[in-house]
């Protein structure tokens, strides 16, 4: 009987002892504000899970944040966040209730809110995101705008296409996500890779033919999934996604380049190094779990097969020139699921530009003149495929340009890109790209312009 009654004094004092560690209020460390093109992120790094809401006011307008059980940890002056955006913040800590922020708007926004748990170099965070809502309506309309500008141009007779080839340029990372740390001078993955994105898209942009989209310009977190979208809305030719490589250990040294597997990894590194850059997702704060579902149809149409030998001929040409630049860590471009890859028509490579954990290539990849080199010889690369993945010995120059008469196909029921460039005897890039085609559907009666034979005329 004794030792029962002990037992159930010992429960009962574990019971009593979870509720007050239940009931300790949950401190709120520090606000952090980051500016996107597209919205503005407010965290809120706390000790642990809270409950919290949301709600609207107007005149002025301002969204009200009410957090459950929570102190701050120091008193935080109100600010002015600055931006287009996000004008003052206001915090009040009553002795009793809710901590209250109140955060005033400059323009009208739709807030989102959700908690993170843990990840990377972060522990619990309350995100607010907010987006513009004038701006979130122009963009949620341009789908639509561009599929019927699209099947306007499929209808309508063809015409020689002659338009600057985009090079999409990720640096990786950002905002919420630092991305890897070097060991011996803290330097942050995220600054480095926009330093070179920022560099690589100057050459480009001085280069006639050639034009640069620089998917993030600034210090802020860029979802997996969005950065192809926004590189697949651009109709971008190749897409450079740039990072500086790290792993346990000093000795790890060279640049290295990886396309999309969609059947497993190459080798084992791979296989790593694309679980650590798909986590970036959860520090960032976006979900992966839509993401198999999502690309699941289009991954389906064979031209995704051959995208992923497109994207292994621009992996083999950037790394021909990285070799020139210094060290490789594979001589071969490896492959495995990245989600930043899965673009299904757009030539896609990673680029481990050098190991920021090795201090050494850390020390290096701090300067500009280094900085410069990595971006000559990732340009040099792009545009070598291009050159190559573009200019086909069956296209007459002077077809192109106009100057030489070019014939005219209508397609009829049946037909495909492959059957009519055989018909006429020329490659079928070279059809793509005469007739600026994006993919494989061709409706019956589109006019398609064929390059003369250096006969015609």
């Amino acid at each position: 009987m004794k030792s029962a009654a002990r037992r159930l004094g010992l429960s009962l004092l574990l019971l009593v002892g979870s509720a007050a560690a239940a009931a300790e209020p949950v401190t709120v460390q520090q606000m952090r504000v980051w500016r996107a093109p597209d919205h503005t992120r407010i965290v809120f790094d706390v000790s642990g899970p809270l409950e919290h809401r949301l709600f609207m006011l107007q005149d002025p307008n301002r969204i009200v944040v009410d957090m459950d059980n929570a102190r701050l940890q120091q008193s935080m002056s109100d600010m002015d966040a600055g931006g287009p955006l996000l004008g003052t913040v206001r915090v009040g800590q009553p002795e009793s209730g809710p901590l209250r922020v109140v955060l005033g708007l400059k323009a009208d926004a739709r807030p989102r809110s959700f908690m993170l748990k843990p990840a990377g170099p972060y522990g619990h965070r309350l995100v607010i995101d907010l987006y513009d809502t004038k701006a979130t309506e122009q963009e949620n309309a341009r789908p639509e705008e561009d599929a019927i500008s699209s099947t306007m141009m499929r209808m309508s007779p063809a015409k020689p296409v002659v338009r600057d080839r985009i090079v999409a340029i990720d640096a990786g990372h950002g905002g919420e996500d630092p991305g890897a740390l070097g060991r011996r001078y803290r330097t942050r993955e995220k600054d480095v890779t926009l330093a070179i994105a920022r560099e690589l898209a100057r050459l480009v942009a001085d280069t006639p033919g050639m034009r640069p989209l620089l998917i993030r310009d600034g210090d802020y977190y860029v979802g997996l999934r969005q950065r192809f979208q926004t590189a697949r809305r651009q109709r971008a030719d190749v897409f450079v996604s740039i990072h500086a490589d790290a792993v346990p250990g000093r000795r790890a040294f060279g640049s290295s380049v990886y396309a999309l597997s969609e059947k497993g990894a190459s080798n084992a590194m791979a296989r790593l190094l694309a679980d650590k850059e798909n986590a970036s997702d959860l520090i960032g704060g976006v979900s992966l779990s839509d993401k198999d579902d999502m690309l699941a149809h289009v991954l389906l149409d064979l031209s995704h097969n051959k995208t992923m030998q497109d994207s292994v001929s621009l992996g083999d040409d950037i790394l021909a020139e990285l070799q020139r630049v210094g060290p490789v860590h594979m001589r071969r471009v490896a492959q495995a699921g990245f989600a930043v890859l899965k673009s299904p028509d757009i030539p896609s490579v990673l680029v481990e530009t050098a190991f920021i954990s090795n201090p050494s290539e850390e020390k290096k990849l701090r300067t500009p003149a280094f900085q410069r080199q990595l971006a000559a010889g990732l340009f040099r690369g792009i545009k070598s495929h291009l050159a190559h993945a573009v200019t086909v010995p069956s296209v007459p120059i002077q077809a192109i340009q106009g100057t030489e008469p070019a014939r005219e196909h209508v397609v009829r029921r049946g037909e495909t890109l492959a059957s009519i460039a055989r018909q006429h005897n020329i490659h079928v890039d070279a059809l793509r790209f005469l007739n600026d085609l994006r993919d494989n559907d061709l409706p019956v009666g589109l006019k398609l312009r064929i390059p003369a034979k250096q006969g015609d005329g």
